[in-house]
């Protein structure tokens, strides 16, 4: 698996999220896919994380656990 990361941010902290991309992905297209997906499922007026994760997951994208720090500004 690659080393290449995407941050999906949040209006709160709380929803801010961090996958993988996978190997077989250059960034631009890893963005673009990102983008459509989360796209399709908003348009369901009720959907979670868990909805988008499990289709970035079909995709070969890995959620990554993470700790969120103090802000710098």
């Amino acid at each position: 698996m690659s080393n290449d990361l995407m941050i999906l941010p949040a209006s709160k902290h709380e929803g801010i999220r961090l996958i993988q991309i996978p190997d077989d992905l250059e960034e631009r297209e890893a963005y673009r896919y990102v983008t459509g997906l989360i796209a399709k499922v908003e348009e369901d007026s009720e959907y979670t994380w868990e909805d988008i994760q499990d289709l970035l997951e079909e995709r070969g994208f890995e959620a990554v656990d993470f700790v969120l720090g103090p802000m710098l500004d």
